[in-house]
Parts: structure tokens; sequence; C-alpha cells
């Protein structure tokens, strides 16, 4: 089995942190260097001063990998700037990806649980955990994770893709929405259909999981058949919903998403004759 590319971790090395990847976010927008038309993030010997106080978040092919909060309103340094983190698609392969987003939640984390919500006391980073406490009332802060769901609506060989005006680039995809207090996953599957495209749902599985840090959630994908029901998109999540076969499909998402899983998932049974025609 070979050795995965990124290692995750908490506790600090003792090596320099000059050759260190630092990972520095802004919201929802990280720190690059771009040179010859390539995305490179800088090294802990270019921004000595955040690396300084940075969170470990372990390794990639090696490399220790930091996270920082990059100063409100200061300027980036020569040769660098801001990147919206979605900017990054199709640019960085997959595990840098994945690395970044991992430091964009422990960056925001840091920075919005400083105080405590109890009773505003500053809290301390806990030793051997991802973790702030407040001294005083002893409550913990752990990285925020939001459950959402996501669905590949399937009748017969053909999909249900829907587009919404909220999406960085005119691409069709599959359905999905955050989890609700007191929802299960297949309750919340359910509602958000019906709420922003109208039908009813059968044979409801589970398919897979991703981390997307780019909402600080994790998305729990599901295929599902369609059981009834006319097609009527709720105009504000939803602008368009569509049925589409395997070889009429709009532009779709980039291979990195689970949304795409789900959509070639589909494809290679189709294209294995494992579905049967729609009715």
């Amino acid at each position: 089995m070979s050795t995965p590319r990124f290692v995750p971790g908490h506790e600090i090395p003792s090596r320099s942190r000059e050759e260190a990847f630092i990972f520095a976010a802004h919201g929802l927008e990280l720190l690059v260097e771009e040179r010859e038309g390539a995305i490179f993030f800088p090294k802990g010997a270019s921004l000595p001063e955040l690396v300084k106080d940075a969170h470990f978040i372990g390794t990639l092919d090696g490399v220790d990998c930091y996270a920082a909060a990059y100063p409100k309103g200061q300027e980036p340094p020569a040769g660098m700037r801001l990147m919206g983190a979605r900017g990054l698609f199709m640019k960085v392969d997959e595990e840098l990806l994945s690395a970044a987003g991992r430091a964009l939640a422990i960056a925001e984390w840091d920075v919005t649980h400083r105080f405590c919500g109890r009773d505003a006391t500053p809290t301390e980073l806990v030793p051997g955990e991802r973790a702030r406490r407040c001294p005083a009332c002893r409550t913990p802060y752990y990285p925020r994770i939001s459950p959402a769901v996501i669905v590949l609506i399937t009748r017969g060989d053909t999909m249900l893709l829907a587009r919404s005006p909220q999406f960085p680039e005119p691409f069709f995809s599959t359905l999905a929405g955050f989890v609700e207090p007191g929802e299960s996953l297949e309750e919340t599957v359910v509602r958000e259909v019906k709420e922003e495209v109208g039908v009813e749902l059968r044979n409801l599985r589970y398919f897979g999981s991703q981390p997307w840090p780019f909402g600080r959630s994790l998305m729990v994908g599901f295929t599902a058949e369609y059981a009834g029901g006319e097609v009527q998109v709720d105009g504000q999540e939803i602008a368009e919903a569509r049925w589409f076969t395997v070889d009429n499909l709009p532009r779709i998402p980039p291979r990195v998403s689970i949304a795409r899983r789900l959509i070639d998932s589909f494809i290679a049974k189709v294209k294995a004759g494992e579905v049967p025609p729609a009715p």
C-alpha cells in the first residue's frame, strides 16, 4: 500500500519551519504566489512572523504544513496575493487543495474562538488536541464541521441535474443542502429535494462522503431514484433543473468534487448496461 500524500497531524514537530508550506487564510481567501501562470503556496521562510504562531496540520509529501490567519487589512507581500479558495480548482492538485481546505477551517476556528462565548474569557490552546478551552468555565471549542447532504436522482438511464444561481461558474450539478437540527441525513435529503425541485424519492442509498472546507462542511453523498412529481424549481436555490442522458450532458462539476463522482459512477453503470432505459 502506498504512503498517503497528506498525513494529518496536530503535534508540532521540532523541525525548522523555513521549508514548510504556510497556508495563510483570510476568510475564504488564501495567500498564494503566481509564477508563470502557476499557483504556489508560500514557504515559512517568506512569512517568518506568520509561521511562528501557526498551527501544524500535517505533512504533504513529507513537507510540513501550517495554517495561520492572515491579518485583516494587511497588504500581501510583494509577489503574493489573496485568492479565493474556489479559484484554486483546476489550478492545484487534489491533495494540495485538500490540505488548503483543512487549513482554511483551522485558521477560522482559531480566529473565531479566541474568546469564550459564555463569559468572554480569552481561551487557551489544549495540548494534544485541536481545541481551545476557556480556563474559567472549562468550555471546549473545536473546529466547526457542518454536515450537508448531496444526492444524485436518477430515472432509468437519465439523471436530474440542477443549476444554482450561486455557482461561481455556470454548470449543472447534483442537489445538496445543509442538515437542520433534529434531522437525520435521510430526512434532509427528502426535504431538500422536495423544497428545491418538488419531486419524490425512493431507494435512497449512501454513496460516500467528502470533507468540503469551502463551506466548512462534511458532504454526505447519496443516490436515489425518482418516485413521482413534476420538476418545479424553487427559483432561489435552484434556477433550472432538467433530466439529462449520459450522451447529452451539460457542463458538470470538476472531478475533485463528490458531485462529479456521483455523476461519473452513474455514467459508468449506464455504459456498462447495468441501468435500464427510462420509461
